[in-house]
C-alpha cells in the first residue's frame, strides 16, 4: 500500500512559487525523501493523491516524478506504483560501474577486502569531501575481480563522522553493494558522482594488490560520490588495469 500523504505537503500558490510548479513539487518531494519520511525502498502515495495534496494537476506532478525517476531517485514499478530507489547490484552496475572487458562483456565485480583502517585524511581527499586535512576518516582498500582476474584497486575514503559505527566486520558482512550499506544502515543515499580520469604508472600498493609490475601504465579514476544537495559522502580512487578491460561511459544529453 502506498504511504499516506504527509501533512507538510500543502497546496502551492502558482504566483508564489518563483519557479515552474513541477520544480517546486520536485523540491518538496526531494526534501521528504532526504528527511526520511519516505525511506529507501518505500512507496510514495499515488500521483493522484500527491497532485491533490500539492494542489497541482496530475500532469505537473508526473513531470516532477519523471525527473526524479530519470535521476534514479525514484523508480516506477509497473502496476505497483512509485518507490524510492534502493541501491542494489543492478543499479550499481548500470549507474556507477563503468569497467567492462574489451570485447564488451560487462558483469558485476567480485569484491575482496584488502584492508580497513582509521586514518587522518590527506589534503586531496579533504578537498573532495569538504573537510580539513587531518580530520578522522575510514580508509578501505578493495580488490575487484572480473572474470576471475584482478582488474581494479579501489581505495575508499569515508568521513568518520558520517559513518559512525562502521567496522571492518560490518563492512565485510554487508548483504549487498557498498552503496546499499550506506543507504540502509547509515541513511546515506548516493545519488550521483563526479569523476576525473587520468593515465598514470602503477604504484607499489596497486601493483601488489593487482599483481602487476610497479610502473606499468594504468588508468586512475577519482570519484566523489554525492548525496542529496550534492553533499560529498565518499572519495574513491579506482586504479584500473586496462590490458584486457576498458572504462566505458554512456553519455546522453538532456532534452
Amino acid at each position: 500500500m502506498p504511504s499516506a500523504v504527509p501533512s507538510v505537503f500543502g497546496p502551492i500558490a502558482p504566483d508564489a512559487a518563483g519557479a515552474p510548479l513541477y520544480r517546486v513539487v520536485k523540491r518538496s518531494l526531494l526534501r521528504a525523501i532526504e528527511d526520511g519520511r519516505y525511506p529507501a525502498g518505500g512507496a510514495l502515495p499515488s500521483e493522484t493523491e500527491l497532485a491533490r495534496a500539492f494542489g497541482v494537476s496530475v500532469g505537473t506532478l508526473r513531470h516532477a516524478v519523471d525527473e526524479l525517476v530519470a535521476e534514479h531517485i525514484l523508480v516506477r514499478r509497473q502496476g505497483r506504483g512509485t518507490y524510492v530507489a534502493l541501491h542494489n547490484a543492478d543499479r550499481f552496475l548500470f549507474q556507477f560501474f563503468h569497467v567492462e572487458r574489451s570485447d564488451g562483456l560487462r558483469e558485476g565485480p567480485q569484491v575482496e577486502l584488502v584492508s580497513f583502517e582509521r586514518v587522518r585524511i590527506d589534503e586531496d581527499a579533504a578537498q573532495a569531501l569538504g573537510l580539513r586535512a587531518g580530520d578522522p576518516a575510514i580508509q578501505i582498500d578493495n580488490r575487484l575481480l572480473l572474470q576471475g582476474r584482478a582488474v581494479i584497486h579501489d581505495r575508499l575514503i569515508l568521513p568518520a563522522l558520517l559513518f559512525k559505527g562502521l567496522t571492518e566486520k560490518r563492512f565485510r558482512e554487508r548483504t549487498s553493494t557498498i552503496y546499499h550499506l550506506y543507504q540502509t544502515e547509515f541513511g546515506i543515499s548516493v545519488t550521483r558522482a563526479q569523476e576525473r580520469g587520468r593515465a598514470m604508472a602503477a604504484d607499489r600498493t596497486t601493483a601488489r594488490i593487482l599483481g602487476l609490475a610497479p610502473g606499468v601504465p594504468v588508468m586512475q579514476v577519482r570519484r566523489t560520490a554525492l548525496t542529496f544537495g550534492d553533499k560529498p559522502v565518499e572519495y574513491r580512487i579506482s586504479t584500473i588495469d586496462t590490458v584486457h578491460h576498458e572504462y566505458v561511459q554512456l553519455l546522453s544529453r538532456s532534452t
